[in-house]
């Protein structure tokens, strides 16, 4: 057998140069046998590569840190694949547009107006005094809170209702005041509106340019959606409910507002959700949170709750307690629920609330 010479290899090797340089190009435009998964392409900032994300909808499953964890490690675990830069800077943004605060959050608040005595402790005390005093109850509620955070929040009533159904609006500079302290001391802020004798998507509308601060959430209370207040308990309906959700994402996405917002629905009357089971929770933007309002003794106060908890379909519960300022005339606990006490309602509410 004659060996090729040295020069003849190197010839050879030239002539076959084109495979080598074909064999990564194939790799790369070949394709790949993986697991199949159903995907969904995400809409990415121009220029930067498409992220494949999960088709699971991250609502409600992103509230439960198991599931978040598995989606991280299914994430990381991708198969010839290494994220850019530019993607792992959207994956970031996603991630924190996507998942709810309240995935490791309660929230606890200090309900009322800031210039009544009468509608809650807000108005009862300065407000450095107040952040005070609800840091000290949040501090009670997370030690038995099972290792989840509990976030403040200043729960102010933005729309009250007067005689004949009528609104008076919070005074602007008094508003900004709250949202002002508040963003610098890491506080939520729930405006609410108590809707009167107006449309209720209109009054959802006059509080939606406060959403372009990051800390402000919405709320809707039915007990006053009436021509006769203190007279006569009023309703929404499951169709305003909805269409009021709708509204609410549509501007946050007109807006390019980032994230969730929550939109607290109060109830403790059976007619003031009108067709419940008809309302439809589960948006990307919009948390819909169910609050179990009404005051009594332990026994009526678990029994509205528990009345609220039979709308599965809007499983993010909410509970409110009510202080003894012994007020002429005033609902009040008789005895306040111990937060213990709280968490051990079914189901456990993420949104506390102390008027």
């Amino acid at each position: 057998m004659v060996l090729p010479s040295f020069a003849d290899t190197l010839k050879t090797m030239s002539s076959q140069k084109w495979l080598y340089l074909a064999i990564p190009i194939l790799l790369l435009v070949l394709p790949i046998p993986v697991e199949s998964q159903s995907a969904v392409v995400v809409p990415q900032i121009a220029g930067s590569v498409p992220i494949r994300e999960s088709a699971k909808p991250p609502f409600p499953s992103f509230y439960f840190t198991e599931y978040y964890k598995t989606y991280e490690a299914q994430e990381a675990a991708r198969p010839y694949w290494a994220a850019s830069e530019t993607e792992v800077n959207n994956q970031v943004r996603i991630r924190q547009e996507t998942t709810s605060m309240l995935l490791n959050n309660d929230i606890l608040a200090f309900y009322g107006h800031p210039l009544s005595r009468n509608m809650g402790i807000l108005g009862r005390y300065p407000i450095a005094e107040l952040d005070a005093r609800l840091t000290k109850l949040a501090g009670e509620y997370a030690a038995v809170s099972g290792g989840r955070n509990v976030r403040k929040a200043f729960y102010i009533i933005f729309g009250t209702v007067w005689p004949e159904g009528e609104i008076g609006i919070i005074r602007e500079s008094v508003l900004q005041e709250w949202i002002q302290y508040s963003l610098e001391h890491d506080i939520l802020v729930f405006i609410d509106h108590q809707i009167g004798r107006y449309d209720p998507i209109a009054s959802l509308k006059r509080m939606l340019p406060y959403l372009r601060y990051p800390n402000v959430h919405l709320a809707l209370d039915p007990e006053w959606r009436t021509a006769k207040p203190m007279k006569e308990i009023g309703t929404v309906t499951a169709a305003e409910l909805n269409t009021a959700q709708q509204v609410m994402e549509d501007y946050m996405l007109e807006n390019h507002i980032p994230g969730e917002r929550m939109l607290v629905i109060h109830q403790f009357k059976p007619w003031m959700i009108e067709n419940r089971n008809n309302v439809r929770a589960g948006r990307d933007k919009v948390r819909l949170i169910h609050c179990a309002d009404g005051f009594g003794n332990p026994a009526q106060k678990r029994a509205a709750y528990a009345s609220n908890a039979e709308a599965r379909n809007i499983p993010l519960k909410s509970f409110k307690l009510f202080y003894n300022f012994e007020i002429p005339g005033a609902g009040y606990d008789a005895p306040l629920l111990s937060p213990s006490q709280v968490y051990g309602l079914n189901p456990r509410p993420y949104l506390i609330m102390y008027q």
